[in-house]
């Protein structure tokens, strides 16, 4: 390798940043009728592809409670979130001016007590109650995928995501 390859790589390497990190929630709920277990996915509002509530770090608040925060603002959900991350996965996020940065999400799953008709968000994206085979068909990321069929799996997913964590990451 010469001197310019040596610099170029010295550089790529100086200029690399760890990933961001984001909180996210698997929103969740059981039909009333069938016993069935519902997650929720909404669609992006940048590029209209299906996600989770999911947001950045907010001075003094917890990451379950940022996921609790997200949720109400993206999608009207009102629900407790669990402490303990159930898993994380990670993606390219594009930011403005169209640069991509690697960023790591944590996710919590949420318990849904009520649904809002109001939320900040209300009118920018779509919401889907799914089962989490669909959800892990629609979602585009690998990891997040596998944290869906996992959350499925479970018979109970508020007392096993307490115990039992898919830590996909």
């Amino acid at each position: 390798m010469g001197i310019i390859g040596r610099i170029t790589s010295n550089l790529k390497l100086m200029l690399q940043r760890p990933p961001r990190q984001q909180f996210a929630a698997i929103c969740h709920r059981t039909k009333k009728k069938t016993g069935e277990l519902e997650v929720l996915v909404i669609t992006s509002r940048d590029t209209g592809r299906w996600v989770i509530p999911k947001g950045w770090h907010m001075p003094g608040k917890l990451p379950h409670a940022i996921a609790e925060q997200e949720a109400y603002e993206e999608a009207g959900i009102k629900g407790k979130a669990c402490r303990e991350p159930f898993g994380y996965y990670s993606y390219m996020k594009r930011m403005r001016g169209g640069h991509q940065v690697l960023t790591r999400v944590q996710v919590h799953a949420l318990e849904v007590k009520s649904l809002l008709k109001e939320f900040p968000e209300k009118g920018s994206r779509n919401l889907e109650w799914v089962s989490c085979q669909e959800a892990a068909s629609r979602v585009d990321e690998p990891e997040l995928k596998a944290l869906f069929l996992a959350f499925g799996k479970q018979t109970n997913p508020v007392a096993d995501s307490l115990k039992i964590k898919a830590n996909v990451a």
